[in-house]
């Protein structure tokens, strides 16, 4: 097994996390213990950063001890291999808007002190106005204008020389154009917003219809 970025592991054509929580599953992920540490297998088809890591994406800014707001963390699976990643000293803040995925991230968050559940409309930044300033904004929802609700949240909680992850669902934002047109027309706001684009992976064949976007605030 070797560590490939900080806190991520690779065995051949799979990807681990050293488990924070030794002997608890998330999503009945497959546990591997190792010299006695204990992995969680991370699921690409169940993860779009797994699969943009395993599809060549050259850059994961989270190391131990980092700050990050999460939109649409929903019942935590990637959330979870994120806490592991950064550990005890590091913090996720959790939005969901949904009730139902809330009720499912609960029992994660519970076990997994650096997971904050917060029950909110990212669109709305201003419900969460408490929240102090963030190393990186990962996204994940399913909204046409989830470019928008990314550039408002980064602009109220991203660092200055902050990062931000964001899987664009292309079906989520327009159904009508190829998704080459979607990804397209969505990473040019985001360079209008003064963002820098570090990387864009397409997630096939783990998500088809999804890219997987590395930005840096300038």
């Amino acid at each position: 097994m070797k560590e490939i970025f900080n806190g991520i592991f690779r065995s051949e054509k799979k990807l681990y996390t050293k488990n924070l929580v030794p002997g608890a599953r998330v999503y009945g992920e497959k546990l591997v213990n190792l010299a006695g540490t204990e992995y969680r297998e991370w699921d690409p088809r169940r993860s779009k950063l797994a699969a943009a890591i395993l599809n060549g994406l050259k850059n994961v800014p989270i190391k131990s001890g980092s700050l990050i707001l999460y939109l649409g963390i929903s019942a935590g699976t990637t959330a979870s291999h994120i806490s592991d990643i950064i550990g005890k000293d590091g913090l996720i803040y959790g939005i969901e808007i949904s009730e139902r995925m809330m009720r499912e991230l609960m029992p994660v968050a519970e076990k997994r002190s650096n997971i904050v559940p917060i029950l909110s409309d990212a669109r709305k930044p201003e419900e969460y106005f408490w929240i102090e300033k963030v190393d990186l904004i990962y996204v994940d929802v399913a909204d046409p204008q989830e470019m928008e609700i990314f550039i408002r949240n980064a602009e109220k909680f991203l660092k200055s020389g902050g990062f931000g992850m964001i899987a664009i669902k292309s079906q989520s934002i327009d159904v009508t154009k190829s998704p080459e047109v979607v990804y397209k027309q969505e990473t040019t706001k985001l360079k209008r917003a003064g963002f820098t684009i570090l990387e864009q992976i397409e997630l096939s064949p783990y998500q088809g219809g999804h890219a997987f976007v590395l930005v840096e605030k300038c």
